[in-house]
């Protein structure tokens, strides 16, 4: 523990007067960490987890290029055993948090979008790699190989034959099903509910597997297991920046990658909604 704690002083330039511990996520540690300068900070410390704390950390920095307001908290320091963020206290939330947190995702979407899918850095989702090799080729495609495919090698084991055929049916006939060509967006890339801080004013977006990739997957991955005032964050966001026709049917395609991660992750207990996910997909 003491070394953990004079690399975070070292790292951030200032004595460390405490440290909570607030217990773990994957391979890494999370903590609430007091400093001498007054600040508090959130620390997620592991002793090798370089590329996913390098990977976060430019996402984080790269979605808030998008412009002012971008929700994203800002990176206060990085190395390859540690992410420091500012503390924000977690509040409630409410419909006007929920009615900002529309807007400013429908600003972040469609600000500064990149030229390509994917990113100029290896990207992770939770601990596994994330192929982000730059592609300026359109997206289905791009998300069939690049996203459906890999995650399905890596959780086939807990899959049927004919589940893995369903799963390659959908790629098979991915441009079809993708609805209307859409230029790449800045995308947090991992949009569940538990990745959405509330604060007393705003919702912040943390832990992204940020890449340029299809808005509509950050929509469809709050759907996935349940937003606070999801209603209320798509009804504004569609007046900001209106989606494309028939975006609800699709968003079980949307779905199907988060799903094929959580089946590699977790195991067959994520069988049966990818299967129905894959078969709506289909329609």
């Amino acid at each position: 523990m003491r070394d953990r704690l004079d690399r975070l002083e070292r790292l951030l330039g200032t004595r460390v007067d405490g440290v909570h511990a607030l217990g773990s996520s994957h391979a890494w540690t999370l903590h609430h960490a007091s400093l001498a300068d007054g600040r508090d900070v959130f620390v997620k410390a592991a002793s090798d987890q370089a590329g996913v704390f390098a990977a976060e950390a430019a996402g984080l920095r790269w979605l808030a290029e998008a412009g002012p307001g971008t929700p994203v908290p800002e990176v206060v320091a990085a190395d390859e055993h540690m992410l420091v963020l500012p503390w924000l206290p977690s509040a409630s939330p409410d419909p006007s948090t929920a009615e900002r947190l529309g807007r400013e995702l429908a600003a972040l979407h469609t600000g500064a979008r990149p030229t390509v899918h994917g990113a100029p850095w290896d990207g992770y989702i939770a601990d596994l790699p994330l192929d982000n090799t730059p592609d300026d080729g359109e997206w289905p495609r791009w998300y069939a190989e690049r996203r459906l495919e890999p995650f399905l090698r890596l959780g086939a084991r807990h899959l049927s034959s004919a589940d893995v055929r369903l799963v390659e049916r959908v790629m098979a006939d991915v441009e079809t099903l993708a609805g209307p060509p859409e230029p790449p967006s800045r995308i947090h890339g991992d949009l569940w509910s538990g990745n959405i801080l509330w604060t007393d004013d705003r919702a912040l977006l943390i832990d992204p597997a940020a890449h340029g990739g299809h808005r509509e997957t950050d929509l469809a991955m709050m759907a996935l297991f349940g937003t606070p005032h999801l209603d209320r964050i798509l009804a504004v966001y569609d007046e900001s920046a209106p989606l494309a026709d028939g975006w609800r049917a699709r968003i079980p395609l949307h779905q199907l990658h988060p799903l094929l991660v959580h089946v590699a992750l977790f195991g067959a207990s994520y069988r049966a909604r990818l299967v129905d996910a894959a078969r709506s997909a289909l329609g």
